[in-house]
């Protein structure tokens, strides 16, 4: 993240990116994660999560209690509380429901001038944004990354720290079908974790074992489907619902059997 910082002046290279990485050492796999990609170990048909996207719903505690230490980084803009919906000028010194920092579930409060600002956290799902910018709560880059019309940076409330999970290869017998997959967000907004499994397995059945290339095909396949066809109304998936329209990286690591190097 220091060197993208120093780079982004001498290449002129703006922007950021996630990182998912999955090290292999003395038998066990580190798999890091700084974003919302997503790594899964698919072993004997079950599904074992090695990591977990980071978003402003995942995160909204860490990046609420740095806006209640630190105000001044939400301009006079922005409120770190968070409300079920907008509040309307017409609102004032009614009661509306609310959480902060502190506060996994909902109270009252009564709505003062400082609630009508914009919360640091609006929307749900896919469409959630810090500041009502950005999507991802952890990665790489993004220093120069502003409010629009505005001074106010995002980059105080994106972190570069990895989650770590460690997968112990030596307490499991492998055999060649058990895989770990690692996949951008543009495979997993449209394609979920059972559903990777099914493809998995279903190409992994159409190859020799010991043919190395079968757990390319079904990275291939993977993206493949996730993209969908191009049809008169846009990319279109099997069921004709919206296709990936993000970026899609898929890696399927084999963890046994026949080609496994461990």
């Amino acid at each position: 993240d220091d060197e993208i910082e120093r780079e982004r002046v001498s290449q002129r290279l703006p922007g950021g990116c996630c990182a998912l990485a999955a090290i292999y050492l003395m038998g066990k796999f580190y798999v890091a994660n700084a974003g919302d990609s997503r790594a899964i170990i698919i072993r004997n048909g079950e599904i074992i999560p090695m990591s977990r996207e980071f978003t402003p719903e995942t995160e909204r505690q860490r990046l609420q209690f740095l806006a209640f230490l630190r105000p001044e980084l939400l301009g006079k803009d922005f409120t770190h509380l968070e409300f079920p919906r907008r509040i309307q000028p017409k609102e004032l010194g009614k009661k509306i429901l609310y959480r902060d920092q502190n506060m996994n579930g909902w109270a009252y409060k009564k709505i003062e001038e400082d609630d009508l600002k914009f919360p640091l956290i609006y929307g749900e799902g896919k469409k959630a944004r810090v500041m009502a910018t950005i999507g991802v709560t952890r990665g790489l880059g993004d220093h120069d990354l502003k409010v629009f019309s505005s001074n106010i940076h995002i980059k105080p409330f994106l972190s570069c720290f990895p989650e770590v999970r460690v997968y112990d290869l030596t307490q499991y017998e492998h055999c060649p079908d058990d895989v770990l997959v690692l996949g951008t967000d543009g495979l997993w907004d449209v394609t979920n974790d059972k559903e990777v499994a099914g493809v998995v397995m279903e190409v992994l059945m159409s190859y020799e074992p010991n043919d190395p290339c079968r757990y390319t095909m079904v990275a291939q396949e993977l993206v493949v489907r996730s993209r969908g066809v191009l049809k008169e109304r846009g990319w279109r998936l099997a069921n004709d619902k919206l296709g990936s329209g993000d970026d899609i990286s898929v890696f399927v690591i084999p963890l046994g059997g026949p080609g496994n190097y461990t």
